[in-house]
């Protein structure tokens, strides 16, 4: 007769609360089961280790004919008594005169059987001692263990359990994708066990995964997190978590000690490391998103670094202190939130933390200014990766630059790594946030170094120009160049002139950028002629190719073809000895405008295919963009409406995410303006509006392909378009049709004139239009009812 599952031995505990999700972490440990008799589950505190260990037990009963068996360990405070807590577990009674370790050995080595042993590691040198004795001993015996640091046996294989998954806070989540998430199903879980009835709504959904956000998907603090839901509205919860540690206070009452609240499971963590690995997990918490070696070695005091610093990290790394994440070449560690606040708190109790955050901005101020130094080189893409890596820490560095006690003591700081930033924020399409950091530097510090002022104000400016803001770009270039002429020496003059024409460059006003172009670049030639010093530093060299970038464009629109190619030999000429993508794609776009307007669309598609490939390498989305836009203008020359609303509809998405334009330059908006014209007079306002939907919705790599031919679109012409607006929105679209503004729509449909913007943006964004007059050409060529 065949013994059932519930009929087999074993003492694992029937779970109260539901297991949510970790479908790939069963599946892992199982599969490292039938590879090894000794898994252990490592993972910080509160991770999950136990309630995965049980339900990794529970699927594996049916392997073991003679059971599962459960040890707590974590009320075992002497190790020497190990062998007879795991005795107890198993049911066996004491024999005066034997040793338990012979006894465990006797009893398990006929038997088929899996020891869950819970809590490892505060006893982890009697665990491992344990473990061996017995794996060597019992053929059939095998072992599932969990503890926040590994055992360090032979054959033990090691799964280390991540936090649940959280969603993207960055975008406002759905309902049906917050459903899929593991954490806010947690979350979802407890509150409703709290409070009947709680669920999750458009309303809360935000601030729901907001907490899982804040709280790292760690599942100790999310259910914390929930049990204030009898109180306290997810909005509330997620306002008071700034101090984590004193809301997340009331856990189970029958739960270990160490579990019931969020610092008793991090003291507990802290207590098991020793005085030197708690000093560098206190000093390694002010950095944020994760740090590598090289960095940890440079803000760290001497003291630490000497001696056994990698042997200590490795050690925190054990003991899941510190997460190890191989991030392509490169590994990175970082801390929880949770874990990173704690050592904050310590940092701050040792008086170190202004130390700490000092030591953490020198560093970063060095790492910004070699990137700058070799930006125009090989090691270009490994910068901006790094540089990618790093942009957390590069946050909070240029944020406490900016704090009194820095700015009292070296106001130039900040200047000093926004502009060395000021290439990097350009290149990865980040216009915002770079005007961000230089607005708050531009007006915090009075006593500025005037030379970092000039360069900042023409940073400023251009990134202004970027972003279509033009009125801003000009203002800057005037502050830029007024300072200049104060100062008077030849680098300052230069900048100015670069600002002088890269402001006409942004109005409109070709034949005004040629000459302080000329000019500022002709200076910088003559100081690299002269080989003073060191020769021109990386942000003059930058500068100078940015102005002969200015100057091809505004040579070769304006009919000057030659000055336009010569501009561009030189960049060349600069660039590739160095290995460099960046310019060099800026420049073969240029190179692409000037034979569009030649009419030579052969070479126009050739030079900007190859900007296109060579601004992937730096993974530019600014670029990409007006690489995808020039193609598509060139298709419609070509005669392909098609192929030009798709990529019309790729480059206005990655306009959109960037805060750019994708026709920047006011004389780039007529080929802009002609190409939709010429693409909706061909296929009409729905098949365009069908095209350009399709290149919206591309990813980047997906433009990329398609632009250079390695991918093709199908679209099923005889699909009906309507349904993707919704009544209400169907009836604006009519009212927009028939020439109504926003102020009547409102009245008409008795709604307020924001929300009436509101549904009008709403229609123009699903259709992907950018006017009312492609609203009413939809609307005339569909032939649509009011009511889809």
């Amino acid at each position: 007769m065949t013994t059932s599952v519930k009929e087999k031995p074993g003492n694992l505990r029937v779970e109260l609360t539901s297991f949510i999700g970790r479908r790939h972490e069963i599946t892992e440990a199982r599969r490292l089961q039938s590879t090894s008799r000794l898994v252990t589950l490592t993972g910080i505190g509160g991770v999950g280790k136990t309630r995965l260990s049980l339900r990794v037990a529970e699927d594996s009963r049916r392997a073991f004919a003679d059971g599962v068996w459960f040890v707590a360990l974590g009320d075992l405070h002497d190790p020497a008594l190990l062998p007879e807590t795991v005795a107890a577990a198993l049911g066996l009674p004491d024999r005066p005169g034997r040793s338990v370790s012979r006894l465990l050995i006797d009893h398990l080595s006929t038997k088929q059987t899996l020891l869950v042993l819970d809590n490892c590691e505060h006893v982890l040198g009697a665990v491992a001692e344990l473990a061996q004795t017995l794996l060597r001993a019992c053929p059939d015996l095998q072992i599932l263990a969990t503890s926040r640091e590994v055992l360090g046996v032979d054959g033990e294989q090691v799964m280390r359990v991540p936090p649940l998954a959280v969603p993207d806070t960055r975008q406002v989540p759905s309902l049906e994708a917050m459903a899929n998430c593991e954490a806010v199903a947690l979350f979802v879980a407890r509150a409703m066990a709290c409070l009947p009835d709680f669920a999750l709504t458009e309303t809360n959904c935000a601030a729901v995964a907001g907490i899982c956000g804040r709280l790292d998907g760690l599942p100790l603090a999310i259910e914390l997190a929930a049990v204030r839901i009898r109180a306290m509205t997810a909005e509330q919860i997620l306002q008071r978590l700034t101090d984590r540690y004193q809301l997340l206070t009331v856990g189970s009452r029958v739960a270990p000690t160490r579990q019931q609240t969020l610092r008793s499971c991090v003291d507990w963590s802290y207590e098991l490391c020793t005085a030197r690995e708690q000093q560098l997990w206190a000093w390694l918490s002010v950095f944020a998103g994760g740090f590598e070696l090289d960095a940890a070695e440079g803000i760290c005091p001497e003291e630490l670094v000497n001696g056994d610093f990698l042997d200590v990290v490795s050690s925190l790394v054990d003991k899941s202190i510190l997460a190890r994440e191989q991030v392509g070449e490169v590994v990175r560690l970082g801390m929880s939130e949770a874990i990173r606040d704690y050592g904050r708190e310590k940092l701050h109790a040792s008086g170190d933390l202004p130390q700490a955050q000092r030591r953490h901005l020198a560093w970063y101020e060095q790492l910004v200014e070699r990137a700058e130094s070799e930006w125009i080189g090989p090691r270009q893409t490994d910068w901006i990766a790094r540089l990618d890596r790093e942009q957390s820490n590069l946050r909070d560095a240029l944020a406490f630059s900016l704090t009194d006690a820095v700015v009292g003591t070296d106001p130039d700081v900040n200047a000093r790594i926004a502009n060395a930033l000021f290439m990097f924020w350009s290149c990865r399409g980040l216009l915002a946030e770079a005007r961000r950091w230089m607005g708050r530097s531009l007006t915090s510090s009075d006593a500025m170094k005037a030379e970092e002022r000039v360069e900042m104000l023409y940073c400023d400016g251009v990134l202004a120009g970027m972003q279509g803001q033009l009125g801003e770009a000009s203002a800057r270039a005037e502050q830029c160049c007024s300072l200049a002429a104060q100062l008077g020496d030849a680098e300052s003059l230069e900048i100015g002139n670069y600002a002088r024409g890269y402001r006409a460059l942004f109005s409109g006003d070709l034949a005004a950028a040629v000459e302080p172009l000329q000019t500022a670049i002709a200076s910088a030639g003559a100081s690299s002629a002269t080989g003073a010093d060191r020769g021109p530093s990386a942000s003059r060299i930058g500068r100078q190719l940015g102005g002969l970038l200015g100057l091809a464009i505004a040579s070769g629109l304006s009919g000057d073809e030659k000055t336009a190619d010569a501009c561009h030999e030189q960049v060349l000429a600069i660039t590739t000895p160095r290995e460099e993508s960046f310019f060099r794609a800026y420049s073969s776009w240029t190179l692409g405008l000037t034979a569009l307007r030649t009419g030579d669309t052969d070479r126009a598609t050739t030079v900007t295919e190859l900007a296109l490939r060579l601004i992937r390498k730096v993974n530019d989305p600014v670029m990409t963009g007006w690489c995808l836009e020039s193609l598509a203008w060139i298709a419609t020359h070509e005669g392909e409406p098609t192929r030009a609303a798709v990529l019309m509809g790729a480059a206005e998405t990655l306009s959109r995410t960037v805060g750019s334009t994708s026709a920047t330059l006011p004389y780039l908006l007529a080929h802009h303006e002609e190409c939709e014209r010429l693409a909706l007079d061909a296929l009409g306002a729905r098949a365009y509006g069908e095209a350009f939907r399709t290149g919206t919705a591309m990813s980047l790599d997906e433009a990329v392909a398609y632009a250079l031919g390695d991918r093709c679109i199908t679209q099923d012409r005889t699909t009906r378009v309507a349904p993707v607006l919704t009544p209400r929105e169907t009836e604006v679209a009519h009212l927009v049709a028939a020439g109504h503004s926003n102020k009547m729509i409102a009245s008409m449909l008795v709604i307020s004139p924001r929300t009436a913007q509101g549904h009008v943006e709403h229609v123009l964004s699903k259709l992907g239009f950018t006017s009312r007059t492609q609203i009413a050409a939809w609307i005339a060529e569909n032939q649509l009812d009011r009511t889809p």
